[in-house]
């Protein structure tokens, strides 16, 4: 029982309570919840550990994502610069800021990001989100051809 609690406790230490429990929210699909328990981390810089910082704001970004993707912008690059260890959530943050750039119609934003985000996938977790925004950046070429003038036989 003591072991218990003190894995507890030194658990606690590494990872805030509040994230690891947001982030259980967002996995199952629980915005709301997730946006209520990360509310509840009021200044960041202070009660999270340095290598931290980063997730809270890729976090911050995932949520935000779902309500207004043009806002949460901001929440990834921030993530990127205070940096993450895990490549996988590098190229989660990446993947991101690629949808926002093709939502932004700024094509070459969004292949620099597609690019960097397949190198940073080095586990093959993004492949298939990788795939399917570089089949919707194929059709964004398409549409834009059509809106040009030239007709499609």
């Amino acid at each position: 029982m003591v072991l218990f609690l003190g894995g507890i406790v030194l658990l606690s230490f590494f990872f805030n309570e509040n994230m690891v429990i947001s982030q259980w929210f967002l996995r199952k699909e629980q915005n709301d919840k997730a946006e209520l328990w990360l509310l509840k981390i009021t200044d960041y810089e202070k009660q999270l550990n340095k290598s931290q910082h980063g997730y809270y704001n890729l976090l911050i970004g995932l949520v935000e994502s779902r309500k207004a993707p043009l806002k949460s912008e901001k929440y990834f690059k921030k993530s990127l610069q205070l940096g993450m260890k895990m490549s996988h959530n590098i190229a989660l943050a990446k993947l991101s800021l690629a949808g926002i750039s093709m939502a932004k119609r700024n094509k070459r934003e969004a292949q620099m990001y597609l690019s960097e985000a397949t190198k940073d996938d080095k586990n093959k977790l993004l492949t298939e989100q990788i795939k399917m925004m570089k089949a919707q950046m194929a059709q964004m070429d398409k549409q834009q051809v059509v809106r040009g003038g030239y007709r499609q036989f």
